[in-house]
């Protein structure tokens, strides 16, 4: 059985990924300092795998605790690096405390990766380092443009890091670029709780079907789209979560160290703001009250993924329908003891 360090466990992304790697026979072990998560998380993964993690309350920036961290966990197989700030809004407001959490925090993990000699590294990166787009479907090789906040520099940095470091760091690396990833575990057991007042459409669709708003504003309705409003490319997170197994699979079977993949992770398909609303109306029964209004300064029109690297490299491809993606999400959106 192979072990595994999973930074940001217990996050949205990251505990998915956890119950991913688990049913895969991977032993996983979490370090999340639950400043963004919460500790319940990890009743949830035993409730779905019938294991209970082990989970260390530290913070990347703490080198010495995240350096014990490793010391005590002999033979690490991978590390799976999620941990890090990821509210735009946040970002803009805040830049400095995202670079130093983000940044300060993959150092520090690099450092000590090297130091234990830790062959495989899958770093969460995302789809806001494109930053405006010019051509569509977005490829591995579509030019990044300038980053549209703090949080999206920070992927960019993190990226560049790892190409850099390669030469000095006997490990394999990939960076995983996700586009929109919505939805929670089929069982409702683990799903998205976010630690501020959601802005990301999903939650904002399901809190005001539940009372929690009052309406869902539509940023853009008479855009150059099939219906007028933004399209983006949305994926399950449970199929998102076994990308970042096979992603590690993919690294243990190259012989090569000292690489640095970038892979894209979306569905491959645009999907309208107004078709995302129609697919949970249909799906649940639930009617979400909306307000179309002028689009927001910054907005993209559109963008959605080629995810035929990840087809090709890691013998994946998406598995969940928008309705899956809409279902899961509201079955956690009601769920009375999330």
């Amino acid at each position: 059985m192979k072990r595994i360090i999973v930074t940001g466990g217990m996050g949205y992304i990251g505990s998915h990924t956890v119950v991913d790697l688990i049913e895969n026979n991977f032993e996983v072990i979490i370090i999340d300092d639950l400043s963004r998560s919460e500790e319940g998380v990890l009743q949830g993964i035993k409730k779905i795998t019938g294991v209970l993690p082990k989970l260390y309350k530290v913070n990347l920036c703490d080198k010495e605790g995240l350096s014990k961290v490793f010391e005590t966990e002999q033979n690490i197989d991978g590390v799976i690096h999620f941990a890090a700030f990821k509210y735009v809004d946040e970002s803009v407001k805040l830049p400095l405390l995202y670079y130093k959490n983000n940044i300060s925090g993959l150092l520090n993990l690099l450092e000590i990766v090297k130091q234990h000699d830790i062959k495989n590294f899958v770093f969460s990166s995302s789809c806001s380092v494109y930053g405006n787009i010019d051509t569509l479907p977005v490829s591995e090789n579509t030019k990044l443009n300038p980053s549209q906040s703090p949080y999206a520099s920070t992927k960019v940095v993190g990226e560049m890091i790892l190409e850099e470091a390669k030469v000095e760091i006997p490990s394999k690396f990939i960076s995983l670029r996700y586009f929109n990833p919505v939805g929670a575990h089929m069982s409702g057991h683990i799903g998205e709780s976010p630690a501020v007042i959601p802005n990301n459409l999903v939650p904002r669709i399901t809190g005001t079907a539940h009372g929690k708003f009052e309406k869902l504003m539509v940023f853009g309705y008479n855009l150059p789209t099939r219906d007028g409003s933004c399209i983006r490319d949305y994926i399950h997170v449970v199929d998102l979560a076994e990308a970042h197994t096979a992603a590690l699979k993919f690294l243990s079977n190259q012989e090569n160290t000292n690489t640095h993949e970038i892979i894209n992770i979306g569905s491959g398909n645009g999907v309208t703001v107004l078709e995302l609303i129609n697919a949970f109306e249909k799906t649940t029964g639930k009617t979400v009250n909306k307000e179309l209004t002028e689009p927001r300064e910054g907005d993209v029109i559109a963008v959605y993924s080629d995810n035929s690297k990840a087809n090709r490299l890691l013998q994946w491809q998406p598995k969940k329908t928008i309705e899956d993606m809409m279902l899961s999400a509201w079955n956690w959106e009601i769920k009375e003891d999330k």
